[in-house]
């Protein structure tokens, strides 16, 4: 998950709680063999926008490709988003963002490219590493230029991530803290604070609507995660996401929360990806 303008991270309404940073990454194993490859496509729209926002209005489409690569999870995340305003012409975002992360959530490869009408606005390029004992370790960007940040001991990576939110919402734990690192932003982790609602059994196949899918008969729980970047001193985060998350990782719908303006991504379509030939 990442700041506003760039990559939006599924792999997870502003939520004003304190952060208290997981100490040890939390087991993902078990709930890793649960999790279903797929790709979906997802329509955004402005949800709402305060009034002293001077956001008027927002329409796009959000790509989504998490797939199973025998020793890792891939991730494809496109989208095209264009933001009306009030009084200046419109912007369009686009962002391909592209993502390796091994099954024992120790490396992680990353690639992130975006524009701004039409005009390269970031590209962004490196790998990381963690240790398999406490999860501290080194982020080496090679794009935009070489540069190097430590990692805390008990940092995930984005998949391993969802599987620990995953595993909170089977364990019936309603918050969970940590250290994120997605390589969408030139930065150490982001801190992210979850909190995480009731199961439900069916709401996640009535929210989608019209799509049908047996992916979408799992049980999930709404979800809110707010994120705070390793460098801010502010109380309240860069962003928030709330959505629906199902045991199999995939998400119904979202709600991207900027501070001023709210961007819905609602889902399409859906469909499951083959099982590779390991």
């Amino acid at each position: 998950m990442t700041r506003a303008g760039t990559a939006i991270s599924i792999c997870s309404v502003v939520i004003a709680i304190g952060l208290s940073v997981a100490s040890a990454a939390p087991a993902v194993a078990p709930v890793a063999a649960e999790a279903s490859a797929h790709r979906a496509l997802y329509t955004m729209t402005l949800d709402h926008a305060d009034s002293t926002s001077s956001v008027d209005g927002a329409v796009g489409t959000l790509y989504y490709e998490w797939g199973d690569a025998c020793d890792g999870w891939t991730v494809q995340q496109r989208y095209k988003l264009v933001i009306h305003y009030q009084q200046d012409p419109p912007v369009e975002l686009t962002s391909n963002y592209l993502t390796w992360e091994s099954k024992d959530g120790t490396s992680f490869r990353f690639n992130d490219r975006e524009t701004r009408n039409g005009n390269l606005d970031q590209d962004i390029r490196g790998s990381a590493k963690l240790s398999a004992k406490d999860h501290s370790g080194v982020a080496v960007f090679e794009k935009p230029k070489s540069q190097r940040f430590t990692l805390a001991a008990g940092t995930l990576f984005p998949t391993a991530h969802t599987f620990a939110l995953i595993q909170a919402g089977l364990s019936g734990r309603n918050y969970l803290a940590a250290n994120v690192f997605d390589g969408s932003v030139v930065d150490g982790a982001s801190q992210v604070s979850a909190v995480i609602g009731k199961t439900e059994k069916d709401n996640a196949a009535a929210l989608a609507g019209d799509v049908k899918s047996s992916l979408l008969a799992r049980r999930n729980w709404p979800i809110w995660l707010a994120f705070f970047s390793d460098a801010s001193k502010e109380p309240t985060p860069d962003y928030a996401l709330g959505m629906h998350m199902l045991e199999n990782g995939v998400s119904s719908e979202m709600s991207i929360d900027y501070g001023d303006y709210v961007i819905k991504a609602q889902l399409k379509s859906i469909e499951a990806l083959p099982k590779p030939g390991c």
